[in-house]
């Protein structure tokens, strides 16, 4: 398909237009059977755990569903009632292996209500149950999600978890047929040697010990079996950028990059891309906790924007992943949502300096003049090279000077960040030191003179994009704002026009609710962002980028649903490296070697922001 078929497609059937003719989509029939094998679950685990719930005013409803009268039925119960509970997100989400799971479960559970519980009510709905699900059989077609085989330790130990806490209700579910008064050591052990499928020591009447046998003897078959599940099936790893990927993608910067300050970032390679059919655009993403993470607006040209637009919904689609877009523009937002249907909520503001405008004279612009000139009488200069133009072994210092001052074990970056410093991939990029010589006395660091250091990703042909800020502890505060002024000072020799610094959250409320008649709702809402600031540093990064007088282009966050955002908010806050559900690093032998998402938004630096501006 060409460009221009790519344009014509979406001129003459608008993105709303043709979602129509394909007509709706059919989600209330995965959403009903999710939600009711969420209901049965836990009416099946209760039923299994409390032998009092069988004769309470529930009685009547839990004739009909998977239940426990007798010892072992007791323990199938509470197996279904966790499969069940287990599977009801998938099945939610139309995911193919929850639906064969569920499918395979369903008949073992018609064979418990004939041979246990003689309950031609309970056969019947089950059988309904699975007849539904076999006739809706192509709503559940959703692809796996990308994973790696950790999740088998995690699953050992929340099930693990969960079946410790279940014994201990399962032990004490019976306090008229144990024997004696058994002691909470007696009753960890008795749980602990149950799950392993062995007695303890506490002892019941009425034959109250075999259901409480084969109910821990179930927990722990099931966490082993679902471990060994999770342990030994293939691993389907997330969507990495290729060589050949980054090799179109490249192409496609150099002729379109100048159109966004994010384009240069589609080159982490810990990101997926899809191309339109005519392969003039792309959208690259991450996929987080099922979440389809796109970040900036699509690369190439914005005719064909509609059709790599259209290959990302439909991964989407195929795999159920909640789709969102971070960090758009204000003409990629208009046609992410004409294309697609999808919302738009204003995120914040990015920061921007036109270099031929940008001065140190004024009134405006003193705090950040007398900053600069004290550092510079304290000895210190600054050099604003090219990356290629440094020398290898002054390359590498850089490098090790800027993993040794991360703040934090945890990278962070994602939409703002490229995660390395590279000459040969990425020799176009700008760096600005400050280098100062050790004093008498002073004992020598193993990175030289370098006291801090900026890495600026190109931004088309005349700008530049900031992506990391990294300073040595021992030097004096200001550090930033010297790279920044010598960076800008140094714009026009290296044909820089436009540079971008930082993205402020929530930047408009901030400015609007300070100032003089803002209302009662807009004051709340900045007093809320000011107190969330003492975690997240909102205020002060926009205290910070204030400071160069910058021109804000609004940024925005593309959704499909209200409900969604907490969601999409969570999947952000890990994709950024706020939030981090990987396992310790002592635990992560064999794992392919992560690419380094530099620190656009790293707390350590932000907070260095807030020191500086009190300074």
């Amino acid at each position: 398909m060409s460009e221009k078929q790519d344009g014509e497609k979406s001129d003459v059937v608008p993105g709303r237009a043709r979602r129509l003719l394909r007509g709706p989509r059919p989600e209330a029939i995965p959403t009903v059977i999710g939600t009711a094998c969420t209901l049965i679950g836990l009416l099946n685990l209760a039923s299994g755990v409390f032998p009092g719930f069988r004769h309470s005013r529930f009685r009547a409803l839990a004739e009909v569903l998977p239940g426990a009268v007798n010892p072992l039925a007791a323990a199938g119960s509470i197996v279904v009632g966790l499969l069940l509970l287990m599977l009801a997100h998938g099945l939610k989400r139309r995911k193919r292996r929850a639906w064969v799971a569920a499918v395979a479960l369903l008949p073992v559970g018609v064979a418990g209500q004939l041979l246990y519980r003689h309950s031609v009510c309970g056969a019947v709905l089950s059988l309904a149950l699975l007849a539904l699900m076999v006739w809706h059989r192509k709503e559940f077609a959703a692809l796996p999600d990308p994973r790696s085989r950790w999740r088998a330790l995690a699953n050992f130990v929340l099930l693990g978890g969960a079946g410790l806490g279940l014994g201990f209700l399962i032990v004490d579910a019976h306090p008229s047929k144990i024997v004696g008064d058994p002691s909470f050591r007696d009753q960890l052990e008795h749980v602990l040697w149950g799950l392993f499928g062995f007695e303890g020591p506490i002892r019941y009447t009425d034959g109250a010990d075999y259901t409480v046998g084969y109910s821990l003897g179930a927990l722990g078959l099931l966490t082993v079996a679902t471990t060994a599940y999770l342990a030994f099936r293939p691993e389907h790893p997330a969507a990495r950028l290729t060589p050949q990927d980054e090799e179109r993608l490249r192409a496609l910067l150099a002729q379109h990059g100048g159109r966004d300050s994010l384009g240069y970032f589609a080159l982490r390679h810990d990101k997926g891309v899809v191309f339109s059919p005519s392969g003039k655009a792309a959208v690259c993403y991450r996929v987080v906790s099922g979440v389809m993470l796109a970040s900036g607006d699509p690369i190439g040209d914005v005719e064909a924007w509609p059709g790599a637009i259209e290959r990302f919904m439909e991964e989407a689609r195929a795999h159920s992943w909640t789709p969102a877009v971070v960090g758009c523009s204000e003409t990629g937002g208009h046609v992410w949502t004409r294309e697609t249907g999808l919302d738009a909520l204003e995120l914040g503001d990015e920061a921007i300096v036109d270099v031929p405008d940008f001065t140190l004279s004024g009134r405006s612009m003193r705090n950040v003049r007398q900053m600069v000139k004290r550092i510079e009488r304290n000895g210190y200069e600054t050099r604003v090279r090219r990356v290629r133009d440094l020398e290898p072994e002054e390359l590498e210092r850089v490098q090790r000077a800027a993993d040794a001052w991360r703040d934090t074990e945890t990278e962070r970056g994602f939409s703002m960040a490229l995660g390395r410093i590279d000459a040969e991939r990425d020799g176009d990029a700008v760096i600005a030191t400050a280098h100062k010589a050790p004093e008498e006395g002073e004992e020598p660091t193993p990175y030289g003179d370098l006291k801090a250091m900026q890495h600026f990703v190109p931004w088309g042909d005349d700008g530049i994009s900031l992506e990391l800020m990294r300073r040595d502890r021992s030097a004096d505060p200001g550090m930033n704002e010297l790279l920044i002024v010598a960076t800008l000072q140094a714009g026009n020799g290296l044909g820089i026009k436009q540079v971008s610094l930082n993205f402020a959250m929530f930047r408009s409320a901030l400015a609007r609710g300070e100032k003089l008649g803002a209302g009662p709702v807009l004051r709340g809402w900045r007093g809320l962002l000011i107190f969330l600031s003492r975690w997240f540093q909102i205020e002060s990064l926009y205290k910070f980028n204030a400071k160069f007088q910058p021109r804000w282009e609004p940024r925005f966050v593309v959704f499909r649903k209200s409900r969604d955002l907490p969601r999409i908010g969570f999947a952000m806050m890990q994709a950024e490296g706020f939030v981090s559900l990987a396992l310790p690093r002592p635990l992560r032998r064999g794992e392919a070697a992560e690419p380094k998402p530099c620190a656009h938004l790293d707390a350590g630096r932000v907070r260095q922001h807030e020191v500086e501006r009190v300074a």
